[in-house]
């Protein structure tokens, strides 16, 4: 599994925030929680509730179904379009270990924060504003946790990332009759950590918080130019930076009984870190092409609203529900059809099981949102407004995800 994580880690958005299926049936809302290995993506000051070893692999498989359909008066206006690709695996793998009678625990988790894959037909209309985007990321998150006092945690880990990209765009308006195209291919390994607190003030309250920094790609790799009969096949070296937003997750656990956890999370993404992009190439660029390639994204921060609960049963069996609002990030000035956000619901259920020295949850996800209509959009690049397209249209998104979890004490 280890060795094809890299290859699957990939889904539709740029943030993948289910990273276990007890979290996924809770709807996400678990750093207040945060019992069992995977609280070292959630809330790594929660590993001081686990005892010995534990090993949790985890899978979550998604099906997407993001939909364009042009404004009316356009071409093609009564034509829905869909994506080439609507499946997805990311796998997960953590692990924790905390000594009898110890205040330190340890974990480490290899998953997939960041994801994308995303092909669209090349007669959308926008072409020349986007057709392919592919983000392949992986991160490797050592991290430390503290007992100082009973019932107050602290946690802080080093997140190692590596990160694939593709972004592809036509220059211009058709594919036919002529060859044209941009594309940039790049790859980084950067570092950045992130912090973890848990209190419990009272037995049926648990108050948690999480912080991962900011992340840094320099991506290094080349840009592939061609524009028949203009511009015969040219590679260049070439490099972009892409900061990575810094999250903040805070949350309450309410726990009435022992048989009942309701939490609700406030999930923070500084998505502003995404503004201008620059593809700086080296060597001359062919003519008309610039040699520095500016692209504008002008994100903007967003919040994911969870709420989860979970009612304990007879013989360890447990049963989850939750929901999760997702704020757009992308504004429609510079809409881009390769992340195509636009406000989200989900929805989710599970299940799962406490053994001795096993347990699994198993959980389904579905996501659906408001058709997002946009108007009056700039294109990010030069080639979109020099063919005078843009992302102009309707938008909308549905989404399955099955996420299934196994835990291994011993």
């Amino acid at each position: 599994m280890l060795v094809l994580l890299p290859l699957a880690a990939r889904g539709n958005g740029m943030r993948l925030v289910s990273q276990d299926a007890l979290a996924a049936a809770r709807g996400e809302a678990f750093v207040a929680t945060a019992d069992n290995p995977s609280a070292v993506h959630y809330n790594p000051a929660g590993l001081t509730q686990l005892s010995g070893h534990e090993l949790r692999l985890g899978s979550y498989a998604l099906y997407f179904e993001p939909s364009f359909r042009p404004l009316p008066g356009a071409a093609n206006a009564v034509r829905i379009y869909g994506i080439d690709e609507n499946f997805a695996v990311a796998p997960q793998l953590f692990y924790s270990y905390r000594g009898e009678d110890e205040n330190l625990a340890f974990g480490l988790g290899i998953y997939a924060p960041h994801g994308a894959a995303v092909a669209w037909p090349q007669d959308t209309g926008f072409r020349a504003v986007a057709t392919e985007g592919e983000l392949t990321y992986l991160r490797v998150n050592p991290v430390l946790a503290w007992e100082p006092l009973e019932g107050l945690s602290l946690a802080a880990g080093l997140m190692v990332d590596h990160g694939e990209i593709v972004l592809e765009q036509g220059l211009l308006r058709t594919e036919q009759p002529f060859a044209n195209v941009f594309r940039f291919t790049g790859r980084d390994v950067a570092a950045s950590y992130n912090l973890g607190l848990m209190w419990r003030p009272h037995e049926t309250i648990s108050l948690g918080a999480t912080y991962r920094a900011g992340t840094r790609m320099r991506f290094t790799g080349h840009t592939d130019i061609e524009r028949q009969p203009i511009i015969q096949p040219t590679a260049l070296p070439a490099e972009a930076v892409y900061d990575f937003p810094a999250t903040a997750v805070a949350g309450i656990s309410w726990r009435p009984s022992p048989a009942w956890n309701i939490e609700f999370n406030a999930d923070w993404t500084g998505w502003s870190s995404f503004d201008e992009v620059t593809i700086r190439q080296a060597g001359r660029a062919p003519f008309p092409v610039q040699q520095d390639i500016p692209v504008t994204l002008n994100w903007r921060d967003s919040w994911i609203y969870k709420f989860g609960v979970t009612r304990h049963l007879a013989d360890g069996w447990r049963v989850s529900a939750g929901y999760v609002f997702s704020e757009n990030s992308v504004p429609a000035d510079y809409y881009s059809p390769l992340v195509a956000d636009l406000d989200r619901h989900f929805l989710s259920i599970g299940v799962g099981r406490d053994c001795e020295c096993w347990d699994f949850d198993l959980s389904y996800q579905f996501g659906f949102a408001d058709e997002h209509t946009v108007r009056g959009s700039t294109p990010s690049s030069s080639p979109g407004r020099f063919v005078g397209q843009n992302g102009d249209g309707n938008y909308d998104f549905t989404s399955h995800a099955l996420v299934m979890s196994l835990g291994l004490r011993f």
